[in-house]
């Protein structure tokens, strides 16, 4: 049997291209806690962290044929991490700019008729997308928006992972952000 852990990143690398589990199990094996570490100095929140290495390691598998031939595999892997950092980022950004937005229009005191049947018809449609989410993805939605529970709360309610947790509602606001961006920008 082939001795994984004495082969070189480019013989791994050259392996996983060819979809050998084994050489992306020592690769992940290899190269995860200095990536995890890495990650962990840029986002703070091991959550965050676990869910974007993950993320890493799926889309690795996933492209595995067109994963170039490299020397300098941690290199490689660093500079896909640091990418999702800056989508990472750029994503909470957005979500904290749209929810923002989206309290800021529901605090208004202000409102003349029209707005406020804007606001009842955009409410409907936001609950209807809800509603529309896979039931578990909606559970947790739910949970961690009206009940207002932490996501640890919530998968102990659940029986769940806290990451499974995370992963539903990151999951969920995707799903919202392309089904209700178009809409509120019209609104």
């Amino acid at each position: 049997m082939l001795e994984y852990k004495i082969l070189s990143d480019r013989e791994l690398t050259s392996l996983l291209r060819v979809g050998d589990k084994y050489a992306y199990a020592e690769i992940y094996n290899r190269h995860k806690n200095l990536l995890q570490n890495h990650l962990y100095k840029k986002l703070g929140d091991l959550e965050v962290v676990k869910d974007v290495l993950q993320d890493l390691f799926v889309k690795l598998w996933d492209n595995k044929s067109e994963m170039p031939l490299t020397d300098n595999l941690p290199g490689y892997l660093f500079s896909a991490a640091r990418n999702r950092v800056f989508n990472h980022l750029s994503h909470k950004q957005v979500e904290s700019k749209y929810i923002s937005s989206i309290q800021t229009f529901i605090n208004e005191d202000n409102y003349i008729t029209d707005q406020q049947i804007r606001e009842k018809e955009f409410s409907q449609i936001i609950r209807r997308e809800i509603e529309a989410l896979p039931p578990k993805m909606k559970e947790v939605f739910i949970l961690s928006r009206d009940g207002h529970y932490s996501h640890e709360e919530i998968a102990k309610q659940l029986q769940i992972s806290p990451q499974t947790v995370s992963k539903q509602i990151s999951n969920a606001l995707k799903i919202l952000r392309v089904k209700l961006g178009i809409l509120f920008y019209l609104l």
